[in-house]
């Protein structure tokens, strides 16, 4: 059951192995030097980048966050251990099941975004990026 003040995080997924491994294993990483105050959220919503095609420039799926760990990248992606951030250390955030938003929340002005803060209260009636920012 969600709340009106559970707090969501949106973040990108710019990677179709990035999705399947959230999809199939239930974990997203996020840098801890984005958040060195906790990712603070109860909540993942995710926007889909262009390598998604119809998906595209939308926030289609969320979940609820059931863990959250700190981890070199290294460990957490063993296959691309010499990637020029393996030795940094990301949040890895444990989630439930995905859920798809109905409708999905557009990006009709194309914004360009890295993370948002917002409320369930206004991620569940949002239609638009512009509806999730607190005024």
């Amino acid at each position: 059951m969600n709340y009106p003040e559970d707090r969501v995080l949106v973040c990108v997924v710019n990677r179709k192995r990035d999705f399947e491994r959230l999809r199939d294993d239930h974990w997203y990483r996020i840098p801890y030097s984005k958040m060195p105050d906790g990712v603070q959220a109860e909540i993942l919503a995710f926007f889909f980048s262009r390598a998604f095609a119809e998906l595209n420039g939308a926030i289609h799926t969320y979940a609820r966050i059931t863990g959250t760990e700190l981890a070199y990248r290294q460990w957490l992606l063993p296959a691309e251990s010499a990637h020029i951030r393996a030795g940094e250390v990301y949040y890895r955030v444990a989630v439930a099941a995905l859920e798809r938003k109905h409708p999905p929340i557009a990006n009709p002005g194309r914004r360009t975004l890295a993370f948002i803060r917002t409320t369930w209260e206004r991620f569940a009636v949002a239609r638009s990026l512009d509806d999730l920012y607190m005024s």
